[in-house]
C-alpha cells in the first residue's frame, strides 16, 4: 500500500456511518452504476427525468447567481463532486480548492483538473466537512451545495464551525437546504433513500435558527425548485 493509499484508508475509516453511506451513493453515481429501482419509485412523476439525467439539471443550485466567484479569489467547494469540470471556473478566474468524501470524484478531479486549467485548479482533498483539511482563514468563499440534506442538524453545527474557521474575516459561505414545502421534496427524498442515502427534511425555519446560532448573518436568499440558496457571512 502506497503512502497515499494508506492516507485514504485512514480518512475513509474516520468517516461516520452516515458519511460512508453518502460516499457509497455518490461513488456509484460517478462510476455510472445503474440501480434497479422498485416499481413504486418508477411510478413517481420525477422518475423519467431521473432516468434521462434531466432531474439534476432541473434541481441543481446555481450558486454563482447569488455569489459569483471573482478573479483571483480563493474558493473552497465542499462536497465538490466534479464541479471544476462542469462549471465555468476558467471564465470566473477564481482559484478552486475542493474537498469531498467521494474517492471517485476526487480521483477524477485530480486527473482532469490540472489538464483543464493548472493555474486555477489548486487541488482536491478527500475528507469530511466536519474535518476540513485546510488552514485557518484561507478562503474568500466557501461553497456547500446539493448535499446538506444527507446529514442531521447536529452534523451541520460542526461543519459550519469548520467553515467559519477556514473563511477569511470578510469571507462568505454559500449554502443550500431543501425546502420540504416544495412539491418535489418528498418524492425526491424517497428516490434518494433507494439510491442509498437517507434525506433529512428540516423546515426552513429550523435551518435559519441553526445559521443564527452559528453566528451567520444572511445576506441574500434565492428560492429554487427544490433547494433554497443562502449567502451568509459570520
Amino acid at each position: 500500500m502506497s503512502p497515499e493509499e494508506a492516507s485514504d484508508f485512514q480518512l475513509v475509516s474516520q468517516l461516520t456511518p452516515t458519511e460512508k453511506l453518502v460516499a457509497t451513493r455518490f461513488n456509484r453515481q460517478y462510476r455510472g452504476e445503474i440501480l434497479e429501482l422498485p416499481e413504486e419509485v418508477q411510478a413517481m412523476p420525477l422518475y423519467p427525468d431521473w432516468v434521462s439525467g434531466n432531474l439534476n439539471k432541473k434541481i441543481v443550485t446555481p450558486f454563482w447567481e447569488i455569489q459569483q466567484p471573482q478573479k483571483n479569489q480563493h474558493c473552497l467547494d465542499i462536497g465538490c463532486g466534479v464541479s471544476f469540470l462542469i462549471y465555468p471556473w476558467r471564465e470566473w478566474g477564481a482559484f478552486f480548492f475542493g474537498q469531498d468524501i467521494s474517492s471517485v470524484a476526487r480521483d477524477v478531479l485530480k486527473s482532469r483538473g490540472p489538464q483543464l486549467n493548472s493555474k486555477l485548479f489548486k487541488g482536491v482533498l478527500l475528507g469530511s466537512a466536519q474535518q476540513l483539511r485546510y488552514p485557518d482563514a484561507q478562503f474568500d468563499v466557501a461553497i456547500a451545495t446539493g448535499w446538506s440534506c444527507y446529514y442531521p442538524l447536529e452534523y451541520w453545527e460542526v461543519a459550519i464551525a469548520q467553515v467559519k474557521r477556514v473563511l477569511k474575516p470578510k469571507g462568505h459561505f454559500i449554502f443550500d437546504v431543501i425546502n420540504p414545502e416544495h412539491p418535489l421534496a418528498l418524492d425526491w427524498a424517497v428516490l434518494e433513500t433507494y439510491l442509498g442515502a437517507e434525506v433529512f427534511l428540516e423546515s426552513i425555519e429550523t435551518w435559519e435558527k441553526l445559521l443564527k446560532a452559528a453566528g451567520a448573518k444572511v445576506d441574500k436568499r434565492l428560492e429554487g425548485r427544490l433547494f433554497e440558496l443562502y449567502k451568509v457571512h459570520f
